[in-house]
């Protein structure tokens, strides 16, 4: 039976229960975040904890530990998982309270829980790509804030779903966002473009690692709108997330894109690849 992070302490699934008043539960009011683990290795944790923190200061949310605090607790859950390659999700609601819209007047402590996923790398997807559909983003107008709010992301994913597709690309009134629960990146010219990170936008912490390798690599990029008639033209077009890296899109709708994977999602997997596997993560 695998160990879980509840309210700061390392318990079993079968020893924690939560109460049917959890704002989470009855209102999505609450934070998370997903972090990679390669090698037994935390990657950007620093990072994620600081966009929680940031999350939570967005939603006038007290976060019940400071981010070192957390850091260490979500080491220990690993070690008591013994968690090598998969992800932590680590969630915080509100709290416990009667039903209503308004904030709990009787400051309701957090509810923190975290656990571990084993899960294997999608090393087929990054060499073959995937599928993807372009639809409406439906999206509230504050991606930028990791919420438990995810029904628009859901719905697009089902759309995906349903039609044998990997990844749903949403777009406002034609101009491209991101993945339902993915950045996105286009390659033209051998420059890549992807959204600025505003309010349309997750700033994935791995959409930050892609822009640092290219800069590192002398590749241009530039963090600028662009329309769907720019994502179905493009040379090369790839999306990216915690632990599933960097995955090529071979085919929008009835579209295909390029070769796959292109050369210069190929070389931003490789460096991708040897940034995870070395030492510049947090080891546990």
């Amino acid at each position: 039976m695998s160990k879980i992070l509840y309210n700061g302490e390392i318990k079993s699934r079968d020893d924690v229960s939560i109460d049917l008043e959890d704002r989470a539960y009855q209102f999505g009011d609450g934070i998370y975040e997903v972090i990679g683990v390669y090698n037994g290795k935390f990657f950007k944790m620093p990072q994620h904890l600081e966009r929680l923190e940031r999350s939570a200061s967005e939603l006038k949310l007290t976060l019940p530990y400071n981010i070192c605090e957390l850091g260490e607790k979500l080491q220990e859950l690993c070690v008591a998982n013994h968690l090598q390659n998969g992800t932590v999700y680590l969630q915080i609601s509100r709290g416990v309270a009667k039903r209503a819209h308004y904030f709990p007047r009787n400051n309701a402590e957090p509810v923190l829980i975290g656990y571990t996923q084993k899960r294997e790398h999608p090393v087929s997807l990054h060499k073959e790509g995937v599928n993807c559909i372009l639809t409406e983003d439906i999206r509230w107008l504050r991606c930028d804030i990791k919420t438990l709010n995810l029904l628009g992301s859901v719905l697009a994913k089902q759309e995906a779903v349903e039609k044998d597709c990997y990844e749903a690309i949403l777009h406002r009134d034609g101009i491209v966002t991101e993945g339902s629960s993915t950045n996105l990146f286009i390659v033209k010219d051998s420059e890549l473009f992807t959204h600025p990170a505003n309010n349309y936008i997750l700033n994935g912490i791995t959409r930050n690692t892609v822009i640092d390798l290219c800069e590192k690599l002398n590749l241009r990029i530039t963090e600028e709108a662009f329309d769907t008639q720019q994502l179905l033209d493009a040379d090369e077009v790839f999306i990216c997330s915690t632990f599933s890296d960097i995955i090529p899109v071979k085919k929008i709708d009835d579209v295909d894109i390029g070769s796959i994977p292109g050369p210069v999602t190929a070389q931003l997997q490789q460096e991708l690849k040897r940034l995870t596997d070395s030492g510049e993560t947090i080891k546990l």
